[in-house]
């Protein structure tokens, strides 16, 4: 959510970083609105004067015994009363109409992000390893895993349709290893607090990361109208909703591990094969909560938790700075974290980590109380998955593959995989 008041003294700055984005300028549609509702307060206030003068004058009136001039004026009195609940109901209709224009406009980009269009105009910050040499064709992540017997797309679409996989014993197994390493990582080395939240949530939850109400169509929702959350970012972010914290809290980091469930509604025609892109997936996510002097900083930190997963994995990746024309709706700055998947011959998306300054604070309603000012102010939220589970488990694969078929356990996993070292065919 934007302010109305930064809009009101920015308007040229505030449609430019909407055209960065590629969208179109709404500052003076915005400011019409927000004129109607100041001229409307405006209103209220002179009525408000004028009821309260006039309540002033029945006392007198009947003092003096002026009985007929009482009855006018308390007259005038209920009138105004009428006047003044009509014209706050415009008001409240005005403000809404206000709130509904601010809610669907996406977040200002940072000035150092690089604009374009697309992925396509995706600057690189740096590569990290070296790409595993194969003497043979490495394969694809569902083909070593349908030939190990354990991954069962087939079964899946009969219980669940299109998008949907089973993992079966060593690398169901794998999978949580996978999550157990980088909860482990997140919390006993980074200082994230873990946390078991909801995967059901409420409208006002999905609104106050920006899930709602523009990307409705992507989220699973219940027949009483609870959402699956499409990522932990959203109950983790909700934590701080509607409250007020103490500086010193801060900055507040949390992890969570949990299944992400995303109708995929975009996604026609793309990875159909694997488990690239699925409808219910498992990510560890990562969340801070920050002062605004400190949010920036903080974006290095997280990224820098995601990469050091694929450095004690072992996986070569590359960190990308997502253009203007690529962020998601709420971020102000985005590094997406790509691993290299030999059997695709390709970098893919691992991670993004985010800044979104107080764009989701404004939503919920989250503030601090600076110590040395007398309002609280709105802190600013990021978020990052710390990894993907699912896309880690298909880079270990696909990078720990052997010739023979087998998969090679990486060193960082083995206390996870009671003695396994090596996954083989069922």
């Amino acid at each position: 959510m934007h302010d109305i008041n930064y809009i009101r003294e920015n308007p040229d700055s505030f449609d430019e970083a909407l055209k960065k984005r590629g969208a179109a300028p709404e500052s003076a549609r915005l400011l019409a609105i927000d004129e109607k509702r100041r001229a409307r307060i405006n209103e209220l206030q002179a009525l408000q004067e004028k009821r309260n003068a006039a309540s002033k004058e029945i006392g007198k009136a009947k003092q003096s015994g002026d009985e007929s001039g009482a009855a006018q004026l308390m007259a005038e009195v209920s009138s105004l009363k009428t006047a003044i609940q009509q014209g706050e109901e415009a008001e409240r209709r005005i403000v809404a109409e206000l709130d509904d224009a601010l809610a669907a406009i996406p977040n200002m980009p940072l000035d150092d992000v690089p604009v374009g269009a697309d992925e396509h105009d995706n600057v690189e910050l740096h590569k990290s390893g070296d790409k595993p040499q194969f003497g043979f064709e490495p394969k694809q992540h569902f083909e070593v895993g349908e030939a190990l017997g354990l991954m069962d797309f087939d079964t899946a679409t009969k219980l669940s349709g299109a998008r949907f996989v089973i993992l079966k014993g060593a690398l169901s197994r794998l999978e949580r290893a996978i999550a157990q390493y980088m909860l482990d990582t997140h919390t006993l080395q980074n200082g994230y607090t873990e946390v078991n939240p909801p995967l059901l949530v409420r409208d006002h939850v999905m609104f106050g990361t920006g899930q709602l109400p523009k990307f409705a169509e992507d989220q699973f929702r219940t027949e009483n109208g609870m959402w699956l959350i499409p990522t932990a970012e959203v109950p983790l972010t909700n934590l701080v909703r509607e409250s007020i914290v103490e500086e010193n809290a801060l900055p507040m980091r949390y992890t969570a591990y949990t299944p992400c469930f995303r109708l995929e509604a975009g996604a026609a025609g793309r990875d159909t094969r694997g488990m690239i892109r699925q409808h219910q997936f498992p990510k560890v996510e990562l969340v801070s909560i920050t002062r605004p002097e400190d949010s920036l900083a903080e974006l290095e930190r997280m990224r820098e938790c995601a990469e050091g997963i694929l450095k004690g994995l072992g996986l070569h990746y590359r960190v990308v700075t997502l253009c203007t024309g690529d962020m998601g709706f709420g971020a102000r700055k985005t590094y997406d974290i790509e691993v290299w998947l030999p059997g695709q011959d390709a970098y893919r998306e691992i991670s993004s980590c985010s800044v979104c300054g107080d764009f989701q604070a404004r939503r919920m309603g989250a503030r601090y109380r600076p110590k040395d000012a007398k309002r609280p102010a709105y802190v600013h939220t990021l978020n990052g998955s710390g990894l993907a589970v699912g896309r880690t488990l298909i880079a270990v694969l696909e990078n720990y593959q052997n010739e023979d078929g087998s998969v090679t356990i990486p060193d960082a996993l083995l206390p996870y995989m009671g003695g396994l070292k090596t996954i083989t065919a069922s």
